[in-house]
């Protein structure tokens, strides 16, 4: 019998080469809620539980606001993980990106994630 850590690992390895996803289409085990939308941005609350992984996606260009302390490993494609230490009140901003996310901190870590839409071609 396969284990289901073993099915959820290969999903992972396979779906790590596809194109990765919206968050708030594959990030259902974290508590993600759209505070505000239009064509220019998306903000997005977050609140991730210690321990929790989110599968691979991508955001465009983005700034992220902590609302509290807490830790966050970041694996880039074809990178190395990082661990961001997030203070409460600190901006960051980051570029377009495709990764996964790791609470690797002893809270649930909450964000305020603003993403800059990508204007469109005409």
């Amino acid at each position: 019998m396969i284990s289901a850590s073993l099915v959820l690992g290969i999903i992972l390895t396979l779906s790590s080469g596809l194109h990765a996803q919206d968050i708030m289409k594959v990030g259902t085990n974290l508590k993600n809620k759209v505070l505000f939308e239009n064509d220019q941005v998306r903000v997005i609350q977050i609140e991730s539980a210690p321990g929790v992984s989110t599968p691979w996606h991508s955001h465009p260009n983005h700034v992220i606001y902590a609302l509290n302390d807490g830790k966050l490993e970041i694996t880039e494609k074809g990178k190395q993980p990082t661990v961001i230490e997030f203070k409460a009140g600190q901006v960051l901003y980051f570029p377009e990106v495709t990764h996964i996310a790791k609470n690797v901190g002893t809270t649930s870590l909450k964000l305020i994630m603003t993403e800059l839409k990508p204007a469109e071609k005409k």
